[in-house]
Parts: structure tokens; C-alpha cells; sequence
């Protein structure tokens, strides 16, 4: 009988539990549990539900034991940056708080004038965001700190309180902005500098370690499964890169949810001058892997726009009503720190036409369309960044994630950025996690053999590029970046 693997899967604004089997050759795939995540505001910051978010998973656990699962594998991936402070005790001091909460906003600029950008670059590799972990404890409570036993990021949090076990998984430490690029170890000065010491982390593990079993004697108000819990690429993009067809001879991905990650896979980092620059990232991967990749504000905004129209339309018809819109109608940088997290979405990206003098979208479809645009306009730039850093010519982008299913979006990026693109899998975080497991457990021998095993078992769509179309438009709209007021998010 084939074995059952469930992958964890949390995102910013839902959590799944998704359950597979590996037969002849082709992965299943089926959701047993969803339900929604989000931050609130809770004694004074933006903080996650950590408590309601491990309730759901033992939910979804009691449900698959009740279809008839009585055994399994699981895997659990989040988001990356935010961490859990844990006493001595074993338990969390307080609700962690959103990377989108307010109290980094001058951290990079503050902590910057201790160490330079160059040095901590140099160091780490990491791109600069101001909700990189690295700030976070920078503006952390100190007396909070005092008294922390563990500093754990999300997914392992989560391990931590079904198996009692705690380890630092590398490809979601490694966004904290404080592990040495070349050692493998958290860079003292660094720790130093937010006033954290190295035995307040759990020990590094790679993706793909067996954590524990789940202490279903903790859990007795719910039937559980008899459960192994291993340690995955627990970071989403990390799972979503493994979960990518990596078709193309050089192939970059673009994992498209919330944000939008666009880079390459890499064996080996690249943080030279120029990816400095262009404030690329390495973040550590599954095997060995690096992803070198670049932030981007990403569905975050559509997300918002759709909230902020109480819900009356679904995606599809968001972006049904944008395709009859004239696209490249104005011209926005999306990466402009004013859409990390603004009070409206629809009048922040009004007002930003309206204040560098361009056509301002007042329909739902206007504004779908806008973002859609400009999101097409940004990945083709940055794929001749990539193109430049690199020295190669990337030849095919491999979509994953929801943003797979934007029909409009991928055309509009195949036609711009003048490349083939593949579209698909839109579950690649769940598969890049249940394929690690898979690894891990020898039913799968390798990630190359599992991208080939992806490739057979999920609907993948090409899209080529429309000759003749949107002629100059990339120009325009690099030349609008360069003389634009406000920079990207630093």
C-alpha cells in the first residue's frame, strides 16, 4: 500500500492540509482542511494567531484520521521572518508579531549606521528588507528577549508543539539576515547587534530531517493519526522552488501568491557587487541549492482590492472584468514601500497615479488591470537584471503558485518579457513539500527525478509571446523606474 503524505501549508491569508500518494509514477494530490490566517492588531502591534493556527492543523489531522488514514508522513512550510520568542517553560511569551507591523519601518536605516549595508551583504547575502528577522529582534522588546529561552521561526514553532522537539530548519533561518553565507553559522556580530546570543536558537537542521513523532498524549481532545513529522523545505518559496518543473535549459521560477519571488536556482551563491546593487537575495534551498531571488509586492495588492470591495467579486471575475481593459495604461512601481501594508490599497495606488500625473483607475477592472500590468512590467525587468547578474540569458519562467492561474498576468509577462512561460503547478509549495518527504522517505531518489514526476502528474500550460505586441513598453517603463520620486521597499 502506497504511504500518505500530508504536507502543512501556511500562507498569509489561508493554511491547508494536503494530502498525496505517490502510484506508478504520478503524484495525487487532494485538499482535506482549509482555513483562513491573518494578522490582527493586538496590544499594540500586527500579530498572528499562533494558537488558532495549530488548532486547525490538529483539525485537519482528526479529519484524515477519520477518512481513514491511519498512518503518516507530515510536512509543515510557512511563511519566512517571523519567529516565536519561547520561555523556559516550553511556552510562547506572547503572540508573534506580522513582519507587515510598523515597528521596523527605520530599522534597516538604524541598525545601517552601526553596520554598513556592504558588510552585513557581504556576510549574509540577504537582500535588505525591513521585516527581515535580523530587524525585528533589532526593534524586539528587551526585556521580552531577557527572557527567552528559544527563538524559533513559524514552521518550526509548530513542529516544536507537536513533537516536543526543536530545531532551526536552514532554508527559512537563512532569511533571518544573520547566517554566514559561506559558514553556515549565525554571524556573532550580527546577534551581537540585536542583543541575542547563538544558544538562543534551536540547532540547524537541512530540509529533509526527520523531526519526531506527533505526541498525540499532548492532543487528547482530538483522534490523531499515528504521525512522522520531518523537517521540510519549511520555508514556501523554498517548498515551491523544489515543487517547480524546472523546464528550460536556463530556467528561472516565479513563485506568484501573496509576493511574488523571481530568480533562479542556484549551486552556488552570488552576492557580488552587483546583486548588492539590485538588493538580490540568497536564500539557502533544499540540497545544497540557493535561491537567488528578488522580492516583489506580488498578489498582496489584488488581495487587498478584492477585501476592500467587500468580497463582491471572486478572483476570476476581478480578472475577467481587467481583460477588457486597455492594459499599460499607467505606470506603477509596485515595489514602492507605500503598498507593504497601506489603510486602502485601491485609493493608495489612485493617489500614487494621480501624484505622478497619470490616467487614474476608477473601475475594479481599471485597477485589476493596472496591477497586472505593472506586476508583467517588473518581472520582465528584473528577468534582465537576472539576465545581467547571471550572464546568461534566461530562456523559460516557470510559474508556480495561485498566480499560475492568472491566465492575463502570464500572457502579458510571456509577451513583455519577450521569454516562454510555463504555468504550473499552482500547488507547487504543497508538492516541493510532500516531495521532500517523499525523498526523505525513499520513494522519490532525487529532486530531479521528482520534477519529472510533477511534470507527469499536474496540468502545466505554456505561454509563448505575442509578436508585434506592446513594442517599446519595457523601455518606458525601465525609464519611468529610473526618474520615478519613491524607490522600491529597502
Amino acid at each position: 500500500m502506497a504511504k500518505t503524505y500530508v504536507a502543512v501549508d501556511i500562507g498569509a491569508s489561508s493554511g491547508r492540509l494536503m494530502l498525496s500518494q505517490l502510484t506508478d509514477g504520478k503524484m495525487s494530490l487532494k485538499e482535506m482542511h482549509r482555513f483562513k490566517n491573518g494578522f490582527t492588531l493586538k496590544n499594540g502591534h500586527d500579530r498572528w494567531d499562533i494558537d488558532h493556527i495549530i488548532k486547525e492543523i490538529l483539525l485537519g489531522l482528526q479529519k484524515i484520521k477519520k477518512a481513514g488514514y491511519n498512518e503518516i508522513s507530515l510536512g509543515i512550510d510557512t511563511w519566512a521572518v517571523d519567529y516565536v520568542l519561547v520561555g523556559n517553560d516550553g511556552r510562547k511569551l506572547e503572540d508573534p508579531i506580522s513582519y507587515r507591523d510598523k515597528r521596523t519601518t527605520n530599522a534597516i536605516k538604524d541598525l545601517t549606521a552601526k553596520v554598513s549595508k556592504e558588510r552585513i551583504y557581504q556576510k549574509t547575502g540577504i537582500q535588505f528588507l525591513n521585516f527581515n528577522t535580523l530587524y525585528q529582534l533589532f526593534e524586539e522588546n528587551k526585556e521580552l528577549l531577557s527572557k527567552t529561552d528559544k527563538i524559533m521561526m513559524i514552521p518550526d514553532y509548530i513542529g516544536f508543539v507537536l513533537t516536543n522537539k526543536a530545531v532551526l530548519e536552514v532554508t527559512n533561518a537563512s532569511t533571518t539576515q544573520m547566517l554566514s553565507l559561506r559558514e553556515g553559522l549565525f554571524d556573532q556580530n550580527l546577534l551581537k547587534e540585536v542583543n541575542v546570543k547563538q544558544e538562543q536558537f534551536p540547532k540547524l537542521v537541512d530540509a529533509g530531517t526527520p523531526l519526531g513523532k506527533l505526541d498525540r498524549s499532548k492532543f487528547s481532545d482530538y483522534d490523531l493519526p499515528d504521525t512522522d513529522v520531518i523537517t521540510v523545505a519549511t520555508h514556501d518559496t523554498a517548498s515551491a522552488v523544489v515543487g517547480a518543473p524546472g523546464m528550460g535549459q536556463h530556467w528561472a521560477y516565479l513563485s506568484s501568491g501573496t509576493w511574488s519571488l523571481l530568480g533562479a536556482e542556484l549551486n552556488v551563491p552570488e552576492n557580488g557587487p552587483e546583486a548588492f546593487k539590485e538588493n538580490y537575495t540568497n536564500e539557502w534551498g533544499a540540497y545544497g541549492t540557493y535561491r537567488f531571488l528578488k522580492n516583489i509586492m506580488g498578489l498582496w495588492m489584488v488581495q487587498c482590492v478584492k477585501r476592500e470591495l467587500d468580497d463582491q467579486y471572486s478572483f476570476s471575475e476581478l480578472a475577467e472584468m481587467a481583460s477588457k481593459v486597455k492594459p499599460f495604461e499607467q505606470f506603477i512601481n509596485i515595489n514602492d514601500e507605500r503598498f507593504v501594508n497601506p489603510k486602502n490599497m485601491i485609493a493608495e495606488i489612485q493617489a500614487y497615479c494621480r501624484e505622478t500625473g497619470q490616467k487614474i483607475p476608477n473601475t475594479p477592472g481599471a485597477i485589476v488591470m493596472a496591477i497586472y500590468s505593472n506586476l508583467a512590467l517588473f518581472y520582465a525587468h528584473e528577468i534582465e537584471k537576472l539576465n545581467q547578474i547571471l550572464g546568461y540569458q534566461i530562456d523559460t519562467l516557470n510559474i508556480v503558485g495561485g498566480g499560475s492561474n492568472v491566465s492575463l498576468l502570464n500572457q502579458l509577462t510571456s509577451t513583455v518579457a519577450g521569454i516562454a512561460v510555463y504555468a504550473g503547478p499552482s500547488e507547487a509549495t504543497a508538492i516541493g513539500n510532500l516531495v521532500v518527504q517523499m525523498i526523505t522517505r525513499s520513494d522519490i531518489l532525487n529532486v530531479y527525478l521528482a520534477r519529472r514526476i510533477i511534470s507527469a502528474s499536474f496540468a502545466i500550460k505554456k505561454y509563448e509571446p505575442e509578436k508585434g505586441k506592446y513594442e517599446g513598453i519595457l523601455a518606458d517603463y525601465v525609464n519611468f523606474l529610473h526618474t520615478a520620486k519613491r524607490g522600491e521597499v529597502i
